[in-house]
């Protein structure tokens, strides 16, 4: 980044305390309803994006962030089951859908894209018969498109949003148990590994002082168990398998309660047909979920915007998440004085996306090192950064940056 534009920077430095006797975390896994909606909204940002840069050489503007998944309704059993009325996801927005006399096939785009991704990622669900994908996308409006094209037109994309960012570093103990839980079981050969466990989970994590407690509801597939004894025996499978991540992570003292609100009793247990809640009534929507380190974490900075959908071009509700959790990063890694960070970045719109409002870093330090001392190393880094959105967007369009 040049010398102006580092002069520029609006930097705060401040103090961060992080000791905290109580902590919360929690995870949405891919088969959770919001997540569906967040991962079909991002996944039709991407594709627009390789479709604009195979057509035009650039992304075109568009904003794709708006889903909502309506639960359809299901008929769950012990050795089958089936679905009677089909999931509707309504995935909505705005974007470029002709250029000249060029039409862009935003809907057939929207509606493959979307099955690909429900096939790849819920392997009970059928993406062609579970499923109805309705296309709403629009032509943007014409404010916001100049404002679009002024800045591709001048290589230096316009905040098309005055909002901001935040991210934070380390990640706790407990926050990457969260992570490790769920991204395993997503990880393991589900077509042959549990096949009962759907991707349907949700984890909640409470650390109180060296205890933990996790609650994970996992949507179990009735098609592959027999019985209830089948299914208690998953369950126990489940809770042993949270367990030992719980321990590799240093929790050694960890209750786990799997489909807490089960009844066995009365034949009244967490059975699906799909995997997901999604297919008997449970609803889902854009941005509910997972922020963008792929936690809810209240006892952190959190932004409430939906970062999937946004274009990566100029939206920096989505490039400042990304941004301000990568710098957070950086000032942890590169700067042996700081034990933990906070990065909060603000944009104006109309201004240079790479030029923020406010950047606000709040720093932890060993040994009482005062944050202010450690200013002029944290504005190389933030300065680092902002010149370097250029290849952000790049990873960003590529689908190397999970959101959610």
């Amino acid at each position: 980044m040049n010398a102006l534009v580092f002069s520029m920077l609006a930097l705060v430095v401040s103090r961060l305390d992080i000791t905290e006797e109580v902590e919360v975390a929690e995870r949405k896994g891919a088969g959770h309803p919001d997540t569906i909606c967040d991962a079909l909204a991002e996944t039709l940002s991407r594709n627009l994006c390789r479709e604009y840069v195979s057509r035009f050489g650039r992304v075109l503007h568009h904003n794709v962030d708006k889903a909502l998944l309506c639960g359809g309704r299901a008929m769950p059993a012990f050795g089958g089951g089936k679905v009677t009325n089909p999931i509707r996801i309504f995935l909505a927005g705005r974007a470029a859908t002709n250029v000249g006399n060029e039409r862009i096939p935003v809907e057939d785009i929207t509606i493959e894209g979307s099955r690909a991704w429900l096939k790849a990622n819920l392997h009970a669900l059928d993406a062609d018969r579970h499923v109805r994908v309705e296309a709403l996308v629009r032509q943007g409006s014409q404010d916001l498109q100049s404002l679009f094209s002024r800045g591709s037109t001048q290589r230096n994309p316009l905040a098309n949003d005055t909002s901001f960012g935040v991210g934070h570093a380390p990640l706790s103990a407990l926050e990457r148990l969260v992570l490790a839980i769920e991204q395993g079981l997503h990880g393991r050969d589900r077509a042959h590994d549990r096949l009962a466990w759907g991707e349907d989970i949700k984890i909640m994590a409470v650390r109180s002082g060296e205890g933990v407690k996790l609650t994970i509801a996992c949507a179990m597939i009735g098609r592959f168990l027999n019985d209830m004894d089948s299914y208690l025996q998953q369950k126990a499978a489940l809770a042993e398998y949270a367990r030992e991540r719980a321990t590799e992570h240093g929790f050694g003292d960890c209750e786990v309660a799997i489909n807490a609100a089960d009844d066995a009793a009365s034949d009244s247990v967490y059975l699906t047909v799909t995997g997901t809640s999604a297919e008997a009534g449970d609803d889902g929507q854009v941005g509910r979920g997972n922020r963008v380190n792929g936690l809810i974490t209240p006892w952190r900075p959190m932004s409430l915007e939906a970062a999937a959908g946004k274009n990566p071009v100029s939206h920096v509700g989505k490039i400042y998440n990304v941004l301000a959790k990568r710098v957070a990063e950086t000032l942890v890694e590169a700067i042996p004085q700081v034990s933990a960070a906070q990065c909060l970045v603000v944009s104006r719109i109309g201004a240079p996306v790479s030029i923020p409002d406010l950047i606000h870093l709040r720093l932890a330090t060993k040994d009482g090192v005062p944050p202010e001392e450690l200013r002029e190393r944290g504005a190389e880094i933030v300065s680092d950064h902002l010149g370097r959105i250029p290849e952000l967007v790049g990873e960003l369009v590529a689908g190397e940056i999970q959101l959610y």
